[in-house]
């Protein structure tokens, strides 16, 4: 091993750094998650733990491994508000809060809104869609700018989260695409600047204006991280990474930069495509539909939906019901009838607005008669007899659950601009779920459909980046490295399946109150 790589890994639930050797095999990896630090009242991230973490770890890894370069991957929706001593002055929130819920500032989004323009031509503009919480970032910066007005005078750098953690590395502030793109407000996608909400809050002053590719080298570690860590002073940092867009990179280097679509699972369900233009149908503004930017720094159309929530909170009331703790094997002939008797249909959202019908409420409806979720739940743990007939079967309760998974798939994938002939990789955890991939794969004939078994895919991603800026190779150039398991999914004929999602459609439209 001539050099090796380390990759700070940061995920809202756990953190890792992982070590790659130079053939991008990773060697090792150690995790840790990290309670909120509570301050104020408000859920924040414990950045100081967390430094103090990575920087062991690091030192662990540097008596280990002839380590050349560093990146970092993170989740999305952080930035850190840093002042003149390099160190946060302000605590950087929880995105997850929501100001208008947990904080009783009911006005909180109304407010946003008005002053930087209405939600749907901010969509238009900067690719990100009108998201809960604050989730889309430039409502957190608006949330401590009226929170912490004073200490917010003292702020002079606005730090994308993998920049922050680059910037405590080697002292550098700097911003890339991936991570200015990934629905954050603060990025024009039309005129390719920063956008009107930066500049009238303010703010434009205190963000790094240039995006930088993910692999371009922020600078060499200061010499206070390489005085704790025992590193060399020439060890590189990267300029990181976002980590869904990391998770795109392998896949780029094996099939090129568009012809597929990644549908990565879990907790949220994300599909995203690669295109050649920026740009909405009419019908998908007000949606969660939004632009990434790709570390090419061309769009990724992207639809989003909590489908792993969705199965787990569901499929918890299931088990509870019936005492059970297996999942149902697929069974073609279970499915395929109640395709074809069409009047059973589990709806969505559990959490509103955070998919592709936001104005759906949660319920079950089966031979015209409707079951709110609210009342399911309560039955469920209460004991009672009202329940969907559905929810009365196991195998019955699990395929109505899987079928309205696949139809939001269906709506997620197809608002992504996925085209006749292009493939679409399924990876997580509903790469198990046999039932959810063959109907999916019957409900595209045209689009082969593969399970892919990325072993920690946003990391791989990351570490492919910084052997690029070590190297200078292309990303293309790497995939003689790494293998990636395309398995294809078993292709049914099951026509039952077009006429029963027109069904289930015309359900999950009747939101309105």
């Amino acid at each position: 091993m001539e050099y090796a790589l380390a990759v700070i890994d940061i995920g809202m639930t756990n953190k890792k750094v992982a070590i790659y050797d130079d053939a991008l095999r990773q060697i090792d990896a150690q995790y840790r998650g990290f309670e909120p630090l509570i301050t104020g009242g408000l859920p924040c991230h414990d950045l100081e733990a967390m430094e103090t973490w990575f920087i062991e770890e690091l030192a662990a890894a540097a008596r280990r491994f002839p380590i050349k370069a560093i990146t970092v991957s993170t989740h999305g929706a952080t930035f850190v508000c840093v002042g003149k001593n390099g160190k946060p002055v302000i605590p950087c929130v929880y995105y997850t809060y929501d100001p208008a819920l947990a904080g009783g500032d009911e006005d909180f989004h109304r407010r946003f809104y008005e002053r930087f323009g209405p939600a749907i031509e901010l969509q238009a503009r900067t690719g990100a869609p009108a998201f809960q919480a604050m989730i889309n970032p430039a409502k957190g910066i608006f949330f401590v700018k009226e929170r912490f007005p004073e200490d917010f005078k003292s702020v002079s750098s606005i730090l994308p989260y993998p920049q922050y953690w680059g910037f405590r590395l080697t002292g550098k502030p700097g911003a890339e695409s991936t991570y200015m793109g990934c629905h954050t407000y603060f990025w024009d996608q039309v005129d390719h600047c920063l956008s009107s909400v930066a500049r009238d809050m303010g703010i434009a002053p205190l963000l790094p204006a240039r995006l930088d590719k993910s692999w371009d080298i922020l600078g060499t570690i200061n010499a206070d991280t390489a005085a704790k860590t025992g590193l060399a002073s020439d060890v590189i940092v990267t300029m990181g990474i976002h980590d869904s867009n990391a998770s795109l990179l392998p896949h780029f280097a094996k099939k090129g930069e568009s012809g597929f679509t990644l549908n990565s699972t879990g907790t949220w369900c994300v599909m995203m495509n690669p295109v050649e233009r920026y740009g909405f149908a009419g019908e998908e503004l007000g949606k969660v539909v939004f632009f990434n930017i790709s570390a090419f720094g061309s769009p990724v159309k992207t639809a989003v939906f909590l489908g792993g929530q969705e199965f787990e909170t569901w499929s918890k009331i299931l088990m509870d019901i019936h005492k059970r703790d297996d999942f149902p094997p697929y069974d073609e002939g279970l499915y395929r009838k109640m395709l074809r008797e069409g009047d059973c249909f589990l709806l969505p959202e559990l959490v509103a607005g955070s998919g592709q019908f936001p104005g759906s409420k949660p319920r079950i409806v089966e031979g015209g008669k409707t079951w709110a979720f609210e009342d399911i739940a309560r039955t469920a743990a209460e004991g009672g007899a009202d329940l969907p007939p559905c929810f009365g079967d196991y195998e019955q309760g699990f395929a109505v659950l899987r079928l309205s998974l696949v139809m939001q798939s269906l709506t997620a994938l197809e608002r992504t601009g996925i085209k006749p002939g292009a493939e679409i990789f399924t990876e997580g955890g509903f790469r198990k779920n046999e039932a959810y991939n063959r109907l999916l794969s019957a409900a595209f004939p045209d689009n082969r459909v593969c399970l892919t078994g990325i072993p920690e895919a946003t990391a791989l991603g990351a570490a492919m980046s910084a052997k690029m800026a070590i190297t200078g190779k292309r990303l293309a150039e790497l995939a003689g490295d790494f293998e990636v398991d395309y398995q294809d999914v078993e292709k049914s004929l099951i026509p039952e399946i077009f006429s029963y999602r027109k069904a289930w459609m015309q359900q999950a439209e009747q939101t309105k109150d």
